[in-house]
């Protein structure tokens, strides 16, 4: 018996409010011509007093679950991946299985920033063909707008909130071309910490701090490394890039995801790119993109994926899907 972990569900949540470009501008020093001119991005959705990552995460995961025709209280593993936890512990994903209404499960966060869904997909993906589980949420859940420095336009108006979520399912798959999770490549680098960051923390200031980012660098590092882990996963997964339906990127900036396409000679057309509605999101946004693509028929069961992700660290990944 061959087990593979296989996307039965996804699912999404956003906060209520929507915000455009040009209402930012109205108390950031920044216009909507800057904005979409280097990031691409045009809105962003920002969480109200009684929006939390966990009530986000809930919410994206009670649609996964609808979508998988599951019900809660078959999920034995939640993975929730956050840089923006509820409190500093317990962890969001135990807040989560208590909206759930689930009594007892395996339930924790991880924290990898932009590439937390990328590395809650292989902790969950190994715990599942481990045999030790039977279904998983894994979600990516975040809410930045409580962490952006409100004064510093070149990283306020980057960010957003939101959430995004998937069920896992393990499945006798039985050949090599069955549905599920073909690969996953993690990679981290901590020398490069102070190029983006948060300048506080339980054991150094006390506070929770504020987002820090050198904008160029991280751009320059994005661009090789994602596309170094792409190759590398479908290297992995024995695919070339011409059998690839669909990348699902990080939301980060739409030119970093021009260039990867470009580097990797990829069609721009393959590429779901959401980051001009929802912004970044961090963790959120592949789960909220691969979702997107889902409900509006884009991706269909059977197409080759590929989810992808830089973040602070720096951490990157990517995983290869037979959706």
């Amino acid at each position: 018996m061959t087990l593979r972990s296989v996307i039965i569900g996804t699912g999404s949540a956003l906060p209520a409010r929507r915000v455009s470009n040009a209402e930012l501008a109205e108390t950031v020093d920044t216009s909507d011509e800057w904005i979409v001119e280097r990031t691409g991005i045009r809105f962003r959705h920002i969480a109200g007093p009684d929006e939390t990552t966990a009530t986000l995460a809930a919410d994206a995961a009670k649609a996964a679950l609808a979508a998988s025709g599951v019900a809660a209280h078959d999920i034995d593993l939640i993975v929730l991946a956050t840089a923006t936890p509820d409190q500093t512990f317990p962890s969001s994903a135990t807040k989560v299985q208590a909206m759930l209404g689930i009594a007892d499960c395996v339930a924790f966060d991880v924290a990898a920033v932009c590439s937390g869904f990328l590395y809650a997909i292989q902790v969950a993906d190994s715990m599942l063909r481990a045999g030790v589980h039977r279904r998983a949420l894994v979600i990516g859940a975040e809410t930045f707008s409580r962490i952006l420095d409100w004064e510093d336009r070149g990283t306020c108006v980057l960010f957003g909130d939101g959430a995004g979520a998937i069920v896992l399912e393990a499945q006798d798959t039985g050949d090599a071309d069955g549905r599920g999770i073909l690969t996953t490549r993690l990679h981290a680098d901590g020398r490069y910490n102070d190029m983006l960051y948060v300048d506080g923390g339980p054991s150094t200031t006390g506070t929770v701090g504020k987002l820090r980012m050198k904008g160029r660098e991280v751009f320059r590092h994005a661009v090789v490394n994602l596309a170094a882990v792409m190759e590398e996963s479908l290297a992995a997964a024995g695919l070339g890039a011409a059998e690839v339906d669909w990348v699902v990127p990080h939301q980060a900036n739409a030119r970093i995801l021009d260039a990867t396409a470009r580097k990797l000679g990829l069609a721009p057309e393959k590429v779901v790119v959401t980051v001009a509605d929802h912004a970044n999101t961090s963790a959120a946004s592949v789960p909220l993109a691969l979702d997107t693509a889902v409900r509006d028929g884009r991706i269909k069961p059977g197409d080759v994926i590929v989810l992808e992700a830089m973040g602070g660290g720096f951490t990157w990944g990517a995983a290869v899907v037979r959706f």
